[in-house]
């Protein structure tokens, strides 16, 4: 009795000690992939830098580094900017490598005037001698057919896009949406369904590229306001962006504009958005900024007290919006 409550013992001590390991790595690849949590800690992270506490904000980047398996390149950039605006150089160098590694390109880092100065340090001959190995990494970890495919659904929709540009009169767009659009934009989201299936949403993290599908998408829901308005391939595709931005595989900014346009087109525009197409006015900014909050990206103080500090510092916080909201978004008294 003594040996098999012994050997029972040895057992169940050995079937613990292999169980603990995978309990621990079970919860750190959640934690790793939570990419709520990351939006939300950015989010904190622009806080301290609106206090101009740029020391915190820098290592509190580092610890988002340090816990995300994929950062957004938008993030290595400003922390680059902000280890240089404190002259603290060798974090700067640190999270230019890191930089290039998430496909920042030696020609985009000589064009920008903020990182100048670096390209006169010690550091830099390091930067060039190692930057075809570490953007050939980059170039492996991208999903190249996967890229190839959305850059054909990106140069077909820009055809229609075009086409439908140059329609003269509100009235000829909605009937040429409507008639040649319609089929067109349903053959993407097919499209785009099968890819969700099959590899995941295809944006920065899988093939380096965010804007392309984010352009496919804004035109699906802006072909007209009688399909976007009965529409229910985007309400069903919906669900799966979220799962999506979860992962780290969709960038929630993205989808703000995405929403934004099938706000603006079902509603004429009257409803509240999320304040890239139409300015919220000062009764509609709660609930602007409550959409804001649901997909954990900055609120519309946030972003304006941003501009403040890129007007005062000369950094580029890369704030969503393109063409339609460029610096502060300021409400309206309507």
């Amino acid at each position: 009795m003594i040996r098999i409550s012994y050997f029972h013992k040895m057992r169940t001590l050995l079937f613990i000690l292999i169980a603990l390991p995978t309990c621990f790595y079970s919860s750190n690849a959640q934690q790793l992939h939570d990419y709520s949590k990351y939006h939300k800690a950015i989010i904190s992270v622009e806080e301290l830098i609106i206090k101009e506490n740029y020391r915190a904000a820098l290592d509190q980047y580092e610890e988002i580094f340090d816990s995300y398996e994929f950062v957004f390149s938008r993030d290595y950039k400003i922390a680059v900017q902000l280890a240089v605006h404190i002259k603290d150089f060798n974090s700067a160098f640190k999270y230019l490598k890191l930089g290039i590694t998430d496909g920042w390109t030696l020609k985009e880092i000589k064009r920008d005037r903020f990182l100048k100065s670096l390209t006169t340090m010690g550091g830099w001959d390091g930067i060039k001698n190692e930057y075809n190995s570490w953007r050939s990494g980059y170039i492996s970890r991208i999903n190249q057919d996967l890229k190839e495919v959305v850059k054909k659904m990106y140069k077909k929709d820009q055809k229609f896009a075009y086409k439908y540009l140059f329609k003269i009169g509100q009235k000829a767009k909605e009937r040429y949406g409507n008639r040649r659009g319609v089929p067109h934009v349903r053959q993407q989201i097919t499209k785009l369904y099968s890819i969700l299936e099959s590899k995941g949403y295809p944006g920065e993290k899988l093939i380096g590229e965010s804007q392309w599908m984010t352009t496919v998408l804004t035109h699906h829901n802006s072909v007209s306001k009688e399909f976007v308005s009965n529409d229910t391939l985007y309400p069903s595709l919906r669900p799966k962006l979220l799962d999506a931005i979860s992962r780290g595989e969709m960038d929630p900014y993205d989808l703000a504009m995405i929403e934004d346009w099938n706000i603006a087109v079902k509603s004429d525009r009257k409803d509240t958005g999320y304040g890239y197409l139409d300015m919220p006015s000062q009764e509609e900014l709660s609930q602007c900024n409550e959409l804001r909050r649901n997909l954990n990206i900055r609120l519309i103080e946030t972003r304006n007290d941003l501009v403040n500090i890129q007007e005062k510092t000369g950094i580029n916080f890369y704030l969503a919006g393109g063409p339609w909201a460029k610096g502060k978004i300021v409400p309206t008294n309507q």
